[in-house]
């Protein structure tokens, strides 16, 4: 016996079809007792939305069950059934990947790909701040989709790449919850990597935390609590040695250090290490003497803070 293929439960499947297909779950599942048998979509993808209610959930293999709000990615050929129980409300989206990426909008495919890598139920809780959007983006999805003239109409691929990318950020959220964090020492030791790798690029705060899995101000409280400076001090005092060592073991000009150390600007490197020193490059270069004179060991740069 084969498991059934449909397109929609129920229904043929279409090896053609581009479909972009939205229903709230009572309409079908009511007429079926409430239960959804194991089938299959050989090409289409699905996202089911409980607000309200609970299930049975059968991926593959596993069986799940889960109380709302969830929701649940199934990529295609992944065998899914449901029980849910009686008056559970919510919605199935039902789309091709064809039919939705055709819009060019960035930022689809990244969360396209991280909710549907395997299929996966996520469980937000209820004071998730997607929960409410999500529900509000799938009740205008079910009406425009209803609406008369809607049919292909661009805003139904708008809500429903919205819809996609709340899921992946709640996605990304629970990943977090479940995986450990690691030890803070070892997280304080990537980011001095980062830092001694990128420091010359002038990455934003931001980017660094994003790397970390963490955001900027949980990055600031780790590199206070290790060293005590921010994390903008941190990569500030790196790229004021690397300047300094520049300038003092080199005959370069200064405006060629400020190029070399990524500063667009010669005369803003020079405020920079003023800042940072209390001497312009040319006066410190001349304090510390220079190459041809001594060989000096440049001095730990200030912990005064500044922005790049």
């Amino acid at each position: 016996m084969s498991i059934p293929n449909f397109t929609l439960y129920g229904d043929p499947a279409n090896p053609r079809c581009e479909l972009l297909h939205v229903e709230d779950i009572q309409s079908r599942s009511r007429g079926h007792d409430w239960e959804i048998q194991p089938h299959i979509h050989q090409s289409l993808f699905q996202i089911v939305w409980v607000a309200r209610g609970s299930a049975r959930i059968a991926l593959d293999e596993v069986d799940h069950q889960a109380a709302s709000p969830f929701a649940v990615s199934i990529p295609p050929g992944t065998v899914h059934g449901f029980r849910f129980a009686p008056e559970t409300q919510g919605w199935v989206l039902t789309f091709s990947s064809q039919r939705l990426l055709d819009g060019n909008l960035e930022g689809t495919g990244p969360a396209f790909q991280a909710l549907f890598a395997t299929p996966t139920i996520l469980e937000p809780g209820g004071d998730d701040p997607a929960v409410a959007r999500l529900t509000a983006l799938f009740t205008e999805l079910d009406s425009s989709f209803l609406s008369p003239g809607l049919g292909d109409a661009p805003v139904l691929h708008w809500l429903t790449q919205g819809i996609l990318w709340h899921l992946a950020q709640a996605a990304q959220r629970q990943q977090a919850r479940l995986t450990p964090n690691p030890q803070p020492q070892a997280l304080f030791t990537r980011f001095a990597l980062l830092v001694e790798a990128h420091h010359r690029e002038h990455w934003p705060v931001a980017r660094y935390a994003a790397l970390l899995g963490m955001s900027s101000p949980r990055l600031n409280r780790l590199t206070r609590e290790r060293c005590g400076l921010g994390a903008l001090d941190m990569i500030h005092q790196r790229l004021t040695r690397e300047a300094c060592r520049l300038l003092l073991y080199t005959s370069q000009p200064v405006a060629r250090v400020a190029a070399e150390l990524g500063f667009d600007d010669p005369a803003y490197f020079c405020r920079f290490i003023k800042r940072r020193t209390g001497l312009s490059p040319s006066s410190y270069r001349q304090s510390r003497g220079t190459p041809h004179e001594k060989n000096p060991r440049p001095p730990e740069a200030s912990g005064a803070a500044g922005t790049i």
